[in-house]
C-alpha cells in the first residue's frame, strides 16, 4: 500500500508536493480540513483514510490542535530547569486552557522558559515581558548565547566570508571528476552527525551506484531532541555550509534536486534559509548550468508539522510523500529505494556542514583532525542548568571534563547527571564524566552513547524516577505506532514508572528489564529500540535513589 501511495504522490511532482497541502489546510485553524482532505484525496487517487491517517499524526495537524493560540514547551531541558509551571501560570493569565498547546522543543535549551506565539519564539521572559508580549508589544523574540570552539580557528563555527569568497571554491570542485572527489570524502573519514554515526562517504557512494533516476538529497533538519540546538543554529548563523554541503552532495551522487525538511518548531531557521537560497540564486551559485557547468541543482523548503518520529530518515521521507510518518523496513535503503521510491541520501545538518571543510583542506587533512575512527570537529549543546550554557565547537575525542567545566562553567545547581544525544542518549553520572572523552567510540565503550552531541543536566533535587516516566512518556507520545514494542512497551513502562512514583507500588526489576529488552531488540527503529540505553543506565547507576520503589531485588543491567 505505502508503494502505491507513495507513486500516485510522485506523478504530482515535489514542488507542490501533497504533505504541503496538508499544512497549508490548517493554516487558519490550527487543523486540517475535513473537506480538504477529502479534496486531496481525490486528487491523488488514495482514500479519504490515507490523508486523514497522516493528518491525524502531526501536532500541528490533527484536530486537537484547532482553536490553540500559544505553546509552550514541554521539553527536558526545559522540565528539568523548572521553568513551565510557572511560565504556565502566566498563560494561564491570559489564555483559556483549552487555547494553550504544548510544543517540543524549541531549541532555546539554553535558557528555557520557552514558548511559542504567533509563530514566533521566546525563550527566557519575566512575568512583565510576557505581559507586554500578550498584549501586543514589540518585544524581541531572537535569543544570545555562548558559542566557543577549541579550534586556533573555528571550523563551522568560523565567520562567514562573504558569499563570493565562500563560494569561490566551488568552480574548481565543479571543474574536477566527482568520483574523485568522492574518494576525497571517505578519505576524510567522515561520520554522520545526526546520532548514528555511519560514514558519509559510504552512503553518498551508495547512492551515486544506483542507477535509477531521478535521485534526491534530503537535509534532515528536524532537530527534535529536547537540548539539542546544534542544527538551529547552523541554519541561523551558517547557513550556507548547509546549503554548499548539500550541493556537493548533489554533484557526487548526481542529483539535481535538494530537500530541506525543516521543523515548524524553527520558524527563524526556514526564513533564513529561504532568504540564503535567494541569494544563491542571484548569484548564479544554484540553478541551471552552475557556473557555466554542466551541473544544475535546486532547492526545496519543506516545514514540518511536528513530529520527533520524521527525525527517522523512512517516517522523514514518507512524510515528504503525504503518507503516515511510520518508520520504514530495511533493506532497501533509501539510497536505493527512498523519496517516491527513487535513490535518496539523507543526512542532517551538521554533515552537510561539514563538507565545507572536507574540500577546502582536503580528505587527507580533515582525517588528521580528532581520532582516527571520529574524525573533525562536533558542535555541542549545553542547557541552562550550565553556568555558560550555548554552543561549543571541539575536537573529536576532546576529553569531556573540558567541555562541561571549561568551556560550560561547570553547574548552576547540584547536578547528578547529564544525558548526552537527547532522549534516546546516555545517562551520565557526573562521577564519570571525567572517563570519557567526545567521540563516537568512548561513548559506547562506557555504556552510553553521543547521539546529535546535547547535554541536558539532571538536577540532584529531580527525581530520577520521574525522569524515567518522563522518557517512557515521551516515547509513548511520539512513537509512530507502526510495532508493538515500542507503542506498547513505553506505555506499560510510562504505567509502571507513575505507578510506583505516586502509589505504594514496587517495580519488580526482572519485569522492567524484562520489558527494555523487549523494546531494544525488537523495536523497528532507534526510538522504541534506543530508550531503553538511557533508563537501564538510571537503574545501574541509580539503583540506591530507586531503591524504595523497587521490589527487593538486584537489578541485573
Amino acid at each position: 500500500m505505502s508503494k502505491n501511495i507513495s507513486a500516485l504522490s510522485y506523478r504530482k511532482g515535489l514542488e507542490k508536493n501533497l504533505f504541503e497541502k496538508m499544512v497549508e489546510s490548517a493554516e487558519k485553524t490550527g487543523a486540517a480540513v475535513s473537506d480538504d482532505l477529502k479534496t486531496m484525496a481525490e486528487e491523488y487517487l488514495i482514500g479519504d483514510a490515507i490523508t486523514l491517517g497522516a493528518v491525524s499524526f502531526y501536532d500541528f495537524l490533527k484536530k486537537e490542535n484547532e482553536g490553540k493560540k500559544v505553546f509552550y514547551c514541554n521539553g527536558t531541558a526545559c522540565m528539568t530547569a523548572g521553568t513551565q509551571d510557572p511560565l504556565k501560570k502566566y498563560l494561564n493569565k491570559h489564555f483559556k486552557e483549552e487555547e494553550i498547546g504544548e510544543i517540543c522543543c524549541l531549541g532555546r535549551c539554553h535558557e528555557n522558559g520557552s514558548f511559542q506565539f504567533k509563530g514566533v519564539n521566546f525563550s527566557g521572559k519575566n512575568e512583565k515581558e510576557i505581559d507586554q508580549i500578550f498584549g501586543g508589544g514589540d518585544l524581541p523574540s531572537s535569543d544570545e548565547y555562548n558559542t566557543g570552539s577549541n579550534f586556533k580557528t573555528p571550523v563551522l563555527l568560523a565567520e562567514f566570508p562573504g558569499l563570493d569568497e565562500y563560494y569561490g571554491v566551488l568552480k574548481k570542485l565543479l571543474d574536477r571528476d566527482p568520483v574523485s572527489l568522492l574518494d576525497e570524502l571517505k578519505v576524510s573519514k567522515l561520520r554522520g552527525r545526526g546520532g548514528a554515526g555511519f560514514p558519509a562517504g559510504i552512503k553518498w557512494e551508495s547512492c551515486r551506484n544506483v542507477t535509477a533516476e531521478p535521485k534526491y538529497i534530503v537535509c534532515n533538519a528536524d532537530e527534535g531532541d529536547p537540548g539539542a540546538y546544534i542544527d538551529r543554529h547552523l541554519m541561523e548563523k551558517h547557513p550556507h555550509s548547509v546549503l554548499f554541503g548539500m550541493i556537493m552532495a548533489g554533484y557526487l551522487v548526481g542529483s539535481n534536486v535538494g530537500v530541506l525538511y525543516i521543523r515548524a518548531e524553527y520558524p527563524d531557521s526556514i526564513a533564513i534559509i529561504e532568504q540564503s537560497i535567494k541569494e544563491l540564486q542571484e548569484k548564479g551559485y544554484v540553478g541551471d548550468n552552475i557556473l557555466g557547468s554542466d551541473f544544475s541543482f535546486r532547492f526545496k523548503i519543506i516545514k514540518g508539522a511536528g513530529a520527533y518520529i520524521c527525525g527517522e530518515e523512512t517516517a522523514l521521507l514518507a512524510s515528504i510523500e503525504g503518507r503516515r510518518p511510520e518508520v520504514g523496513v530495511r533493506p532497501p535503503f533509501p539510497t536505493e529505494q527512498g523519496l517516491f521510491g527513487k535513490p535518496t541520501v539523507v543526512n542532517n545538518v551538521e554533515t552537510f556542514s561539514c563538507v565545507y571543510h572536507v574540500f577546502t583542506i582536503g580528505g587527507e587533512a580533515y582525517a588528521k583532525i580528532g581520532t582516527e575512527a571520529s574524525t573533525g570537529p562536533k558542535l555541542v549543546s549545553l542547557d541552562g542548568n550550565f553556568n555558560k550554557p550555548g554552543l561549543y565547537e571541539v575536537e573529536m575525542g576532546t576529553p569531556f571534563t573540558e567541555i562541561i567545566h571549561d568551556m560550560g562553567g561547570g553547574f548552576k545547581v547540584p547536578i547528578k547527571a547529564v544525558q548526552v544525544g537527547g532522549p534516546l542518549g546516555g545517562i551520565v553520572p557526573v562521577d564519570k564524566i571525567k572517563n570519557l572523552t567526545l567521540d563516537f567510540e568512548s561513548f559506547k565503550e562506557n555504556g552510553f552513547l553521543l547521539g546529535h552531541g546535547s547535554v541536558v543536566c539532571i538536577p540532584e533535587s529531580f527525581p530520577i524516577l520521574q525522569y524515567i516516566e518522563h522518557l517512557f512518556e515521551f516515547t509513548a507520545a511520539e512513537s509512530c505506532g507502526k510495532c508493538f514494542p515500542c507503542r506498547l512497551g513505553s506505555v506499560r513502562g510510562q504505567e509502571m514508572a507513575e505507578k510506583a512514583r505516586k502509589e505504594d507500588y514496587k517495580i519488580d526489576p526482572e519485569l522492567i528489564m524484562d520489558l527494555l529488552d523487549t523494546m531494544e531488540l525488537t523495536s523497528l527503529c532507534a526510538l522504541g529500540g534506543g530508550v531503553p540505553l538511557p533508563i537501564k543506565n538510571a537503574l545501574h547507576y541509580f539503583e540506591k535513589e530507586l531503591r524504595p520503589h523497587l521490589k527487593n531485588q538486584t537489578i541485573t543491567t
